[in-house]
């Protein structure tokens, strides 16, 4: 097995100098929103640490995760394929092919065994022994345990492989199966989304590189560093949601003038990710600004939680603020309990201070 260079080593290699590789460290840190001091910690991994075999699989999917990864701009897709890791096998964008491109996942596993990631786009179907998914001749089931028996973890790209997507609403007739129910002895990150955003794939697989692990993960098994917070939580229309102003169709004046687009159907409030800070397309906008509501793409089974354009009638997640009918007169009662209580409890103090009350008086007396 022949030695793999490092990151720094290649990029050296290419003519980039000490000083760019610094600031190429304090942008990834950034990016990840980590702590100024980590970007030490990522030169050093990146000066140490071997490259990292990739072997990208493609199951029932529409390929949108890939159109979604190759347009990342921080970092930009072609350092993360052609300097952060080595991707020896991705069969949609991969010159070999046939023979020779299954070739390279046998040799991956051979020369790397326990050293590389898996990363699987779409999912396996189950029904009649996988014959509605024969990449190479084989059934994707069974490509996908091979190639996962050895890898030392698994990254589930996108909603299909994480949740079964649009392929296993119902009635699912080809039985497609999400990444974790079929691969149940190793380490899965799930990154969904139809597709997710470019900027968080990318982000995941430079923390693997830089730090050797994955990162930390919500219940569902979702990176918290990108899935922490809904994305009602940072939307811009928030302010309009907490005031009770509200679009009612997609084109009456709420609408033109920016309102919550949650009567509309936005599933923004139960939907975690990060459309509403990261965003699309280097950073210009996300479906909201674009005025459509959120259709909670990253959420478990959204195919089947629809119809999309009729509003929640609950936040099953939180409580605070039951419907929208509702929020706009409970935020006004609230506030006029608040200026009460503040200004009984301002007459109660001056009552007590009042100098010349007659409580004063008798005292004095």
């Amino acid at each position: 097995m022949g030695r793999q260079e490092t990151f720094y080593e290649l990029i050296r290699r290419q003519g980039i100098s000490r000083r760019n590789f610094l600031k190429f460290c304090s942008l990834s840190a950034a990016s990840l929103g980590l702590a100024p001091h980590f970007a030490g910690k990522i030169a050093h991994a990146m000066e140490t640490k071997p490259r990292v075999p990739v072997l990208w699989l493609h199951g029932l999917e529409c390929t949108c995760c890939t159109e979604s990864f190759i347009r990342s701009a921080h970092p930009l897709a072609k350092d993360v394929i052609l300097s952060m890791v080595s991707l020896d096998y991705d069969d949609t964008i991969m010159a070999a092919a046939g023979h020779q491109a299954e070739q390279a996942i046998e040799d991956v596993m051979r020369d790397y065994k326990g050293q590389y990631i898996l990363a699987v786009e779409g999912n396996p179907p189950l029904a009649e022994d996988g014959i509605f998914c024969i990449p190479g001749g084989k059934p994707f089931v069974d490509k996908l345990k091979h190639v996962a028996a050895d890898a030392a973890a698994v990254i589930a790209w996108g909603s299909c492989a994480s949740w079964g997507c649009v392929q296993a609403a119902k009635p699912n007739p080809t039985q497609a199966t999400p990444i974790h129910k079929v691969i149940k002895n190793k380490p899965i990150v799930k990154v969904p989304g139809c597709p997710p955003i470019a900027e968080v794939m990318t982000g995941v697989i430079t923390y693997y590189v830089t730090f050797g692990e994955l990162p930390a993960l919500d219940k569902q098994g979702r990176p918290l560093m990108f899935y922490s917070q809904r994305v009602h939580d940072k939307c811009y229309r928030r302010c309009h949601f907490d005031a009770g102003q509200f679009a009612e169709t997609f084109d009456d004046r709420g609408s033109r003038e920016g309102y919550c687009l949650y009567k509309v159907g936005c599933r923004g409030p139960t939907t975690y990710n990060a459309c509403s800070t990261t965003r699309w397309n280097e950073g210009v906008s996300f479906p909201i600004a674009s005025g459509h509501g959120c259709l909670g793409c990253s959420e478990p089974d959204f195919w089947d939680n629809g119809p999309f354009y009729e509003r929640l009638q609950t936040f099953p997640q939180f409580g605070a603020e039951a419907t929208a009918n509702r929020i706009g007169a409970t935020a006004a009662a609230v506030v006029g309990v608040g200026i009460a209580a503040h200004a009984g409890l301002t007459a109660l103090r001056q009552a007590k201070v009042k100098p010349n009350s007659p409580a004063e008086t008798d005292k004095r007396a």
